[in-house]
This record gives C-alpha cells, structure tokens and sequence, in this order.
C-alpha cells in the first residue's frame, strides 16, 4: 500500500449540525461524514476519530493522549501526513503541543471552521480540502505542526486566534503566514526551526497569570499556597510588572518554582534595557526565564513539558532562548 493521508477528527464547530434540543450546534459530524463532501485525493485516507469534543472541553489529560496517538502516526513510514480536525478555541495551543513534542517528518496539519456545518456559509470543508492538499504536499514534510484556515498556513508557534467570530481569526502577529493553498497547489515561503523537547508527562502544576494595571499579587501567592512547580505571568508591555509583584516572585524562585516571563501584547519579544523596579531587565538578573516571542499560553504548555521532562531552571532558561 502507498503512502496515506490520516485525518484525526477531535471534535469542534466544524463537525457541529444545530440540535433543536440542546439549543445551538453541537458535534455531530463524524470523520466519513466530511470526507463524503470532498473530491476524492491523490492519497488512501485512514479516518481516526479520536475524539467529539468542543476544543473548550479539552484536558490535558485528553490532549495528552492526543499527542501520543500523533506521535503513534507520526512514527508510522506509511503516513504521508496527518490532518486533525479541531475545534479554534484552542487550536492554537494544540498545535505547538505538538510542534514541540512530535518527532517525525509527517506534517500535522490543524484545521477547523467558525461556522457550524448547519449554518450558511460554512467554511469548513474548504479548509479540510486545504488541509489535505498541504499535508499531501512534498515541500511541507519536516514542517512540523501547521494551522491552515482560509488557504493560509501558518506556523504553530506563531499563530494565534484573533477574533472571537471572523472565519478570518487565525494570524501570525509580526511573522505573518508561512505560505497559502491556491487552488492545488502550495506555496511555502519558509519553515520555522524545530527544537524538539518530550517528557513522559507533562507537569501539570504550572500556572498562568495575565496582568492588568493595579493588581495586587494575590493569584501568585495562591498559586504558591497550591503547590505550583512553575508559573508563567504575561506581563505589561516588553515583560514588566508591578514593583510591589517583585519580593512574591523571588520568593517564589527562592522556593524552587520556576517563573517565566511572557508579554500579554500579542506580537514582540520581551526583554528590556529599563532600570526601575519591576522592569524585564530586574527579573531577569533576579533569575526568571525569559519566553522571548512565546505567548503565554504556549509559554504554560512549554513549561510543563520542560518540567515533566526533569529541567531544572537553568535548562529551562537554554530551551526557551531557542525560541525567535
């Protein structure tokens, strides 16, 4: 048998039909149900349905699993590529998942729709058709995990869920999509470098809080009183924080917890050159680790793979300074 195409179907509006009963859309839709709808490919399709789920209901327990039986494909010489159907809540966060985790040449390409297959205008088999065609395609092997929405195909680590209801919410803030589908064909301007980092299991106790002008540093210390291993603050502007958040978070480091520092602006690096209290500068000469471009939420997931595999704050520090 020649090499196979593999849809994963996870659930997500694009397998939604509206259910009187339950008073809006709900999944519905199985993987045959919209390969039927598709011209027949080049490549044998394998349909896994692994799960029917809104994205929104995911655990990481569930998007563990998910990333295992990538990985499973991922190994598999017959697996040409792999689309996984998924709901946008979190396509995002999935994506680098397992862009960070996967090993192997096979592309993952994430996919979805912000219409319900029950509503006018449905977008979804379009970008499942998109989808097939870049991870058919010889130029995307080695990519790694990729989103592909309205015939543009952007870097998992890089894309991010703009606009709560446009079929146009997926961007690349600064960097900008890696290539788009036209027609049959595929244009990739480039491909990201990889940096591959795995654990068994991924630490679980890790943390996330966004800032906001004023706020006092009461959701650390609650995240300390719970055990946390790690925490990941998207901080104001270039990476700053309050001056009254610093002695919470060296006390937080002296504790062993590792701290890293994202921005909450949705594109740029953080790093500064400022002198006062609270700036990146301070934090980083107080030892919390920098997630350069990663946004929080992919900072959390990064953080709880590093942990899971057994780095210390040090190698923590080298993993996420190989992020652009």
């Amino acid at each position: 048998m020649g090499k196979r195409l593999v849809l994963v179907t996870t659930g997500g509006t694009i397998a939604m039909v509206a259910d009187v009963r339950a008073g809006g859309a709900v999944p519905t839709l199985h993987g045959e149900d919209l390969l039927r709808h598709l011209p027949e490919g080049t490549f044998p399709v394998e349909v896994v349905e692994h799960s029917h789920l809104p994205s929104a209901h995911l655990t990481l327990e569930a998007l563990w699993a998910l990333r295992e039986r990538v990985q499973a494909l991922a190994r598999d010489p017959g697996v040409q590529g792999i689309v996984i159907t998924h709901g946008t809540d979190t396509m995002e966060e999935t994506a680098y998942l397992l862009d960070l985790t996967v090993e192997g040449e096979a592309p993952m390409v994430l996919t979805g729709s912000m219409r319900a297959a029950s509503d006018p205008g449905y977008e979804g088999l379009a970008n499942l058709a998109a989808a097939f065609r870049v991870a058919a395609s010889p130029e995307a092997r080695g990519i790694g995990a990729v989103v592909v929405m309205e015939d543009e195909v952007h870097a998992a680590r890089a894309v991010t869920k703009m606009h709560t209801s446009s079929p146009r919410t997926f961007q690349s803030p600064f960097w900008g999509p890696l290539g788009r589908v036209e027609g049959e064909r595929v244009f990739l301007r480039g491909r990201p470098p990889r940096h591959l980092l795995s654990c068994e299991r991924p630490e679980e106790r890790v943390a996330l809080i966004r800032l906001a002008v004023g706020m006092d540093d009461g959701f650390l210390r609650y995240a300390l009183e719970r055990g946390m291993r790690g925490v990941v603050i998207e901080a104001l502007g270039g990476g700053r924080v309050p001056p009254w958040w610093m002695p919470s978070i060296c006390e937080a480091m002296a504790r062993g917890v590792v701290v890293v520092i994202a921005s909450r602006c949705p594109a740029g690096r953080v790093g500064d050159r400022y002198g006062y209290a609270g700036s990146c500068r301070e934090l980083e000469a107080a030892g919390a680790v920098l997630a350069n471009g990663l946004s929080g939420p992919k900072a959390r997931l990064k953080l709880m793979v590093a942990l899971g595999a057994g780095l210390g704050v040090e190698k923590c520090r080298e993993a996420f300074a190989r992020e652009p």
